[in-house]
């Protein structure tokens, strides 16, 4: 457990980990969370502090709702996310409005510009307005700690759920942080009925309706008022408005310039928007992402300039929002050149083998979320479509219904196992219900890798380190009523295509279950593994092994002289080496050598 600093200490911590300070310091009893960039460092810290029960859901719906309930109970919640799992929470979320809290309850939506690791990169202050709910948003970390207090005490004032937006540069940047003591909330922890409150029957929600509008005004005002709404007065010529991780950029671009910074993404402060307005003789606003504070200024009759001239893609920096508004980006230091690296599965990971057999077969390949994504880049270029966490299921059963007959036999869908638990169970049964042809691979490594190998329901424990039931996947799909479940080794790649084959052939919904544990599990590490050599010698320079993409495989490219010295064939290019620090044995290499020029190496 993390030593607990007293008032007058100060740490050096990241967004996240000030998050996850400012929960413990805030009185947190219970926090519940999805793990998804950029949000997931917030619970793998939090669990380290004393007097917080805290877990991984089987999704950000399930998250949220476990959130409710215990706010129901009393207890001040934490629930985390990544911007897209908001999405998922979404109709909790809507209803949480109307019903409020006892004990405060704050929603962390953790945005990705730039779309570093998701999907897209959605504004979630839109759900703030569309909820009718009050967003919080820092600009650093000192300012996240302290504001993740302060919406605990609003969410209780106000009957209210907080949304708390961080972004990618918030969650990861580190900084000098203030820390102090732990307070427990006032609420008393009971079973309260009150079903007027909680039960959302039509008749109790009209009622509810009307309180939250009566909400809506009084955070109107108090916005107009909150400590978090800065306005910083000095040149005039240009007024800025903006709030989180933008306002330090816009802040290096143009410290001469007047500034109201917003810490309240919603609502919005219109008579300090105003007055700021007035006494500046231009206006910009200056926001990551859509115009969000700009159309509602305008709404509110002020004249502002911002997405024509701000970019609405992508993170903001200070050489950007310089060059935008016509400044000299000359005393801007430029962000330093890192060497680009593609992406790619590690050394020994499952996934390749399953993706390596995909690629050879005739299929349509409906991808989902997670390492195995991946699959999609060359070499092995397997993966058709990937839209959603849970999607591939519902997509590929869509496209045997639109295609008709023999579709099936081309069609398969790919999933991990966090990713099944998560949403692609309900998917398995349509496919079952409606009589779908597709075949379903799991491809279960006992870990959600993809975020940093956090415990899920197949793993064995919990995110407090307690041992846990481990799901059983053949006997899920089995009872959803899949009747053909094929378990394999993908590193068995010649075994594994002999059963995908048969599978995707089948006429009836099918799955295999790739089952190999993630390369990185601390007891693979620890592990100790033979790596693999290629004999020169014997090496064809076919590239099987090397169109398994895996890192520790390179190709050394030879002339026809040298090939001929070798005592190779002229027309031979290359041969194909194994890095011994990189290799951890996994075999796939040898299973599609056809000249058995790979073997244990000698010398280890």
């Amino acid at each position: 457990m993390v030593a607990k600093a007293g008032s007058d200490d100060k740490l050096w911590l990241s967004g996240n980990e000030a998050i996850a300070r400012g929960a413990w310091e805030a009185g947190v009893t219970v926090a519940s969370g999805y793990p998804g960039t950029p949000s997931t460092e917030i619970l793998e810290n939090l669990v380290k502090y004393d007097d917080v029960y805290t877990e991984w859901a089987p999704n950000e719906k399930v998250a949220l709702e476990v959130g409710v309930g215990a706010s129901f109970g009393g207890a001040r919640t934490l629930v985390t996310m990544k911007h897209v799992g908001l999405n998922v929470a979404a109709d909790p979320l809507f209803t949480a409005s109307y019903t409020g809290v006892r004990g405060g309850l704050v929603i962390i939506c953790a945005d990705d510009p730039e779309m570093h690791s998701s999907q897209n990169e959605q504004d979630n202050r839109n759900y703030a307005f569309a909820a009718k709910l009050p967003m919080l948003e820092p600009s650093d970390p000192a300012e996240a700690l302290v504001m993740l207090k302060e919406a605990f005490e609003l969410s209780e004032k106000f009957d209210t759920p907080v949304l708390f937006r961080t972004t990618t540069r918030l969650a990861h940047v580190k900084s000098v942080v203030a820390v102090g003591e732990r307070a427990l909330g006032s609420v008393e922890l009971k079973f309260e009925k009150n079903p007027q409150k909680f039960v959302m029957l039509p008749g109790h929600a009209r009622m509810r309706r009307r309180v939250v509008e009566e909400r809506q005004q009084q955070l109107r005002d108090f916005a107009e008022g909150y400590s978090a709404n800065e306005s910083h007065l000095a040149d005039t010529k240009m007024g800025i408005i903006t709030g989180g991780v933008a306002y330090l950029h816009a802040k290096e671009a143009f410290p001469e310039a007047s500034f109201l910074k917003l810490g309240m993404s919603w609502p919005l402060p219109e008579k300090a928007i105003k007055e700021f307005a007035a006494k500046v003789d231009e206006l910009v606003i200056v926001e990551e992402l859509d115009p969000f504070y700009e159309n509602h200024i305008k709404a509110m009759g002020v004249a502002c300039e911002g997405k024509d001239k701000v970019p609405a893609m992508g993170e903001l920096n200070a050489a950007i929002i310089k060059q935008a508004l016509g400044g000299d980006i000359g005393d801007i230091l430029p962000a330093a050149e890192m060497p680009m690296r593609p992406p790619n599965m590690c050394p020994g990971c499952p996934h390749r083998g399953t993706f390596y057999n995909l690629a050879k077969l005739d299929v349509f390949v409906s991808g989902d979320i997670g390492c195995y994504t991946l699959g999609a880049l060359p070499p092995l270029a397997a993966m058709d479509a990937c839209v959603c966490m849970g999607a591939s299921v519902g997509i590929a059963h869509g496209l045997t219904k639109a295609l008709g007959a023999d579709s099936y036999k081309k069609t398969v869908a790919i999933i991990g196992d966090s990713t099944f638990v998560h949403s692609g169970i309900t998917g398995l049964a349509n496919m079952v219900y409606n009589k779908s042809h597709a075949t379903v691979f799991i491809v279960d490594n006992r870990i959600t890798a993809m975020t940093g190998q956090q415990p899920n329901l197949s793993s064995g424990s919990t995110l407090m380190g307690e041992a846990a039931n481990s799901i059983d996947f053949e006997q899920l799909c089995r009872a959803v009523g899949v009747e053909h479940v094929r378990l394999v080794n993908p590193h068995k790649i010649s075994e594994a295509k002999k059963v995908f084959k048969e599978e995707i052939e089948r006429d009836a919904t099918s799955v295999v279950i790739c089952q190999a544990p993630c390369v990185l599990l601390p007891e693979m590490r620890k592990a100790k593994v033979m790596p693999l050599a290629i004999a020169v010698d014997d090496c064809t320079g076919c590239r099987a092994c090397v169109g398994l993409g895996c890192p520790a495989i390179s190709w050394t490219s030879i002339t026809p002289e040298e090939a001929k010295a070798m005592g190779k064939k002229e027309k031979q290019k290359g041969y194909a080496s194994i890095s011994p620090e990189m290799c951890n044995g996994c075999g796939q290499c040898q299973e599609v050598c056809k000249f058995s020029a790979i073997s244990a190496r000698e010398d280890v």
